[in-house]
């Protein structure tokens, strides 16, 4: 069961969660610039709530390969209307911020965030473990090589990745429990610094690196794992993603981060049917 405390409220499922991916960059690999503005943000986020999604993960940095990278300044600046707009239409829903900068995280939370999901899981920011450990924010904590430059072609991972994942994971975990009892989902980092063939083994055997019992969140939606084992772009990976996003269920994923709420949903629905 996943359970997070947040705003004085606690969630619980007793099922996989789906979260649903809300950028507002314009240069996102699959959707960037398709939702600049309120009116449009908000417009996604009534989609993706009216089709089942249980949180709503609201991203600024886009971490595709290529991409320009941003101030902190910048970064708050696109995020912070978004996320007042979207708590304020929104307030019973949790709301991720997908950021790897304390800064960011902490006006995130203060106007109402309620989960940060860093990409670096504490490695790009010094500022991110104690801030989070202080604090008991929920903290969804991604494996990740190299630095913020090389994320995707520096130090790439071609064996023994259920190894590598999981002392990163303890190495991170110690930190934070240095600062008490936290709330940490762990994310493998599927698509970051890592071979396909290792992508495709982080998929197929979460328990190699599942710590305590924490939850296990996949992010797969339409990632170069698919369209390139497939021999396509990302805009055709649907069918690829909800297979893999299928696979991870059955294989103990308790959330699944997508683009495509309604299919994500419908895998959940049906692997518990099974």
């Amino acid at each position: 069961m996943l359970r997070i405390d947040s705003r004085g409220q606690i969630f619980s499922w007793n099922r996989p969660v789906v979260m649903g991916i809300m950028n507002v960059t314009p240069d996102s690999f699959y959707d960037g610039g398709k939702y600049q503005g309120i009116t449009a943000v908000l417009e996604h986020c009534h989609k993706m709530v009216n089709e089942g999604a249980d949180i709503l993960d609201l991203g600024a940095f886009s971490t595709r390969p290529g991409s320009k990278q941003v101030s902190a300044e910048e970064e708050s600046e696109r995020m912070i209307p978004a996320l007042k707009a979207i708590r304020n239409e929104f307030p019973d829903i949790l709301i991720s911020i997908d950021t790897f900068r304390q800064s960011v995280a902490s006006q995130c939370i203060a106007e109402g965030a309620d989960i940060i999901n860093d990409i670096s899981g504490g490695l790009f920011d010094q500022e991110m473990i104690p801030y989070i450990g202080k604090n008991h924010i929920p903290y969804i904590l991604m494996h990740i090589t190299g630095t913020l430059e090389g994320m995707h072609h520096e130090e790439i991972i071609s064996e023994d990745v259920h190894g590598k994942v999981r002392q990163f994971f303890e190495n991170q975990l110690h930190k934070l429990l240095s600062y008490g009892p936290q709330q940490i989902i762990l994310d493998p980092g599927i698509g970051f610094n890592k071979t396909i063939e290792c992508n495709f083994a982080l998929l197929k055997d979460l328990e190699k690196y599942r710590i305590n019992d924490l939850p296990v969140l996949i992010g797969i939606s339409r990632k170069s794992m698919i369209y390139k084992t497939l021999g396509f772009t990302a805009q055709e990976a649907l069918n690829g993603t909800t297979v893999l996003n299928t696979i991870a269920l059955m294989n103990g994923a308790d959330i699944l981060r997508v683009h495509d709420v309604k299919e994500a949903v419908e895998a959940v629905k049906l692997v518990l049917s099974l």
